[in-house]
């Protein structure tokens, strides 16, 4: 499988409402960091669907290397 694009080396702080998302794992989606079908053009990569039971501020991932993913692991301080 191909690298994923790394969206950007910091993690996008939200707050968000109880629900389902698709986060996105290959880093082509323009709605980082969210699916938003990039993925389809032959990458090999799927979204992760991520659910929340109740409001909560998150970090998710933009790199794309998180060992934890959808949420930050700060491996992107690694990243060259």
């Amino acid at each position: 499988m191909a690298e994923p694009v790394i969206a950007a080396k910091s993690p996008a702080v939200l707050e968000l409402e109880p629900g389902t998302y698709w986060w996105c794992r290959c880093g082509r989606s323009q709605n980082q960091p969210f699916c938003d079908g990039s993925h389809k053009q032959t990458t090999g990569f799927s979204p992760l669907e991520f659910t929340l039971t109740e409001r909560k501020r998150v970090r998710l991932c933009r790199c794309k290397h998180t060992k934890d993913a959808p949420y930050c692991d700060d491996t992107h301080r690694e990243l060259r």
